[in-house]
């Protein structure tokens, strides 16, 4: 038992990983895996929730240049004509439709005798859209993160609020997010004294190989971090 000796324990785990890793594809990069893999455990600080320990696959460069990084990276793109980078983030973690209401009943229809009339339907959602989008900003998020699409008005709705929407985030992804910055996942906004928001130093938007992904620094469960896996192909 090398617990009390930090060094001892740790080549421990090297070993352990080692051993693990023994495959004909690392033979050569061993050692680097193993240290990602015991470099990701320590981070958790004795917490048994892997969730917090997140791996993506990238094409491109070489096994070599498989990296840790500290934090969370969400394989999803930061919207048209939103902030690139944003501090001290306030995290709103949602799953709510945010396009037009539609009727849903199939083979519905709405009759209507002018013109007028569809716009005044079309308003009238409009007004309901801007109302949701209203409820969600009194939360005092400055960022929205939502496992559904985020259509244009609702999106524009955002902008003017100042606060960063991300969209159609995978539901994996979702829950992994949500633990990280400490949110609950939200689908009604009545209450913005029982919600939970989650909380990060810095979300930025950065390439890795060729691919846009968005980078979540300083989380409020700071033992998260994402192992990035390179190589020549999947």
């Amino acid at each position: 038992d090398h617990k009390a000796s930090e060094a001892d324990f740790r080549e421990d785990l090297m070993k352990i990983a080692r051993t693990t890793l023994s495959s004909k594809l690392l033979t050569h990069e061993k050692d680097h895996f193993a240290k990602l893999a015991v470099d990701a455990v320590l981070r958790l600080k004795g917490n048994s929730n892997l969730d917090y320990i997140q791996v993506i696959k990238k094409s491109g460069a070489t096994l070599r240049d498989s990296y840790l990084e500290d934090g969370f990276i969400l394989e999803k793109k930061i919207g048209v004509g939103m902030p690139k980078r944003l501090e001290k983030c306030k995290v709103m973690v949602a799953n709510t439709p945010m396009d037009t209401d539609k009727i849903k009943i199939y083979g519905a229809r709405v009759q209507v005798d002018s013109f007028e009339a569809v716009q005044a339907i079309e308003k009238a959602e409009q007004e309901k859209m801007k109302a949701k989008v209203d409820k969600i900003c009194a939360h005092g998020c400055n960022v929205f993160i939502n496992r559904q699409l985020i259509y244009n008005y609702p999106d524009q709705c955002f902008k003017e609020h100042g606060v960063m929407a991300i969209e159609h985030s995978d539901f994996d992804g979702m829950e992994r997010l949500a633990a990280v910055l400490g949110s609950d996942i939200v689908s009604t906004f009545d209450n913005p004294g029982a919600t939970k928001l989650g909380s990060c130093e810095l979300i930025e938007e950065i390439m890795i190989g060729e691919d846009k992904v968005i980078r979540f620094a300083g989380c409020a469960k700071n033992e998260a971090c994402t192992i990035v896996l390179r190589g020549a192909s999947k």
